[in-house]
């Protein structure tokens, strides 16, 4: 598989693990405040890592790290994407799998296959805004409701996120995110920031005290619910 970046050492991406990011190059959404526009728009002109280099440094570092989160772009795109996952497991790490959710059937096959031990799914927005913050018109959501009752289903541990953009969630848009996914599990309201590498410019973030108010909004749809990111 085409690696296209490695961040050694996260605390943070994967819950309770001392874990690297690797990252892979394509994506089937163009959302418009993507961090890693790169990767999802140009990944024939990022500089690759070959599988030997990684998995050399996956060698070395297993008992000082314990986990791998697999990123992108969007990782279920890779046709190869199930042997490289089986390599990692077969290490002895942890898998941490980051999805948009849109081809099901691949995360369902690779967490009943015992592939995956976490996964962070991106809600984009609420199912009518879909469209505009996947930057894909007539967008169909059946794909990301089949996700969704997937993880609700408790097949494998898992977290919702959504990167919360001023020019695409309002409160409304919020609120109907809440009552569309609502549950007693993890849930993340993550704060924008301009990486330098969106796909659109002219987005904005929301303050500290505006997403704690966002927040206050879901509670008593997502008990569980938190901010990350400011």
């Amino acid at each position: 598989m085409d690696v296209m970046g490695l961040q050694k050492l996260t605390l943070l991406d994967f819950p309770g693990k001392m874990a690297c990011t690797v990252f892979t190059g394509g994506c089937n959404f163009r959302c418009p405040f993507c961090h890693n526009a790169s990767l999802v728009i140009g990944p024939e002109y990022v500089p690759l890592m070959t599988e030997e280099e990684f998995f050399s440094f996956l060698n070395k570092r297993f008992g000082i790290l314990d986990g791998v989160c697999v990123t992108g772009g969007e990782p279920t795109l890779q046709p190869d994407l199930e042997q490289f996952l089986s390599k990692i497991k077969a290490i002895g790490y942890s898998v941490k799998l980051d999805t948009n959710g849109f081809l099901p059937d691949k995360l369902i096959y690779l967490v009943n296959k015992g592939l995956v031990d976490y996964v962070a799914m991106d809600i984009k927005s609420s199912p009518s805004g879909y469209g505009r913050a996947t930057g894909i018109r007539n967008f169909n959501i059946a794909p990301i409701n089949r996700s969704i009752e997937f993880l609700k289903s408790g097949a494998v541990d898992f977290e919702f996120r959504t990167t919360v953009v001023r020019e695409l969630h309002s409160e409304t848009e919020i609120m109907d995110i809440g009552d569309w996914i609502a549950g007693d599990y993890k849930y993340y309201l993550q704060g924008f920031e301009d990486s330098g590498n969106l796909i659109n410019d002219g987005l904005h973030g929301y303050s500290e005290n505006e997403m704690k108010s966002l927040l206050n909004l879901l509670k008593n749809r997502l008990p569980k619910a938190e901010i990350r990111g400011l």
